[in-house]
């Protein structure tokens, strides 16, 4: 159920981030009586999508036993867009390479800071014919497939192309009208 969908009749999702658990919980105490809640548990498991054969977008890892799991998909780098966690201490027993750029999911212009750091570390991963790089925000949404957009521009793709392509591969990612315009400027900055 996306967000705004809920019609008068239909059962109510409440899914409780790590973040926001307990206020979500006391909130239930302010449901009126007589209405459906279905909670949900936070999902098990990594949330990978490969968007290429080397290139992969989801969702947070948040755990030692999803980060071995993303080990053993064969993941060498990740770009973390959440500026909710830093990947970086779970990343180094694996040995995987860590660019933490936090940015906050806002709805907000995006500077091409951003993007210039997040591509240059894809860049320099993808030169090893071996490496395999994971782009991941919090749920894998708004943040991951805009920096995949940026990337993906820059190896060459246009932005309406890539944005096919990743929505093809990631029904889940909403690109939001302000995120494009930024990877657009971005790559006009480029040029």
């Amino acid at each position: 159920m996306k967000c705004g969908s809920w019609r008068a009749g239909e059962p109510t999702t409440l899914s409780v981030s790590p973040r926001v658990g307990s206020r979500a919980i006391k909130s239930l105490r302010n449901i009126r009586a007589g209405r459906k809640v279905r909670i949900t548990e936070r999902r098990v498991g990594m949330d990978i999508t490969w968007v290429t054969d080397r290139i992969a977008v989801g969702g947070g890892i948040w755990n030692a036993d999803n980060m071995a799991a993303v080990s053993r998909a064969g993941i060498t780098h990740i770009i973390d867009m959440q500026i909710e966690f830093d990947d970086t201490p779970l990343a180094g027993p694996h040995g995987i390479a860590v660019c933490w750029n936090p940015v906050d999911d806002d709805f907000e212009r995006k500077p091409p800071e951003v993007f210039e750091k997040g591509v240059a570390f894809g860049l320099m991963a993808l030169e090893d014919s071996g490496a395999k790089l994971f782009i991941h925000c919090a749920a894998g949404v708004h943040r991951a497939p805009m920096m995949t957009l940026a990337l993906l521009g820059v190896l060459g793709w246009t932005v309406e192309d890539a944005k096919e392509l990743i929505e093809a591969r990631r029904p889940a990612a909403d690109f939001a009208d302000v995120y494009v315009r930024s990877v657009e400027e971005f790559l006009t900055g480029r040029g």
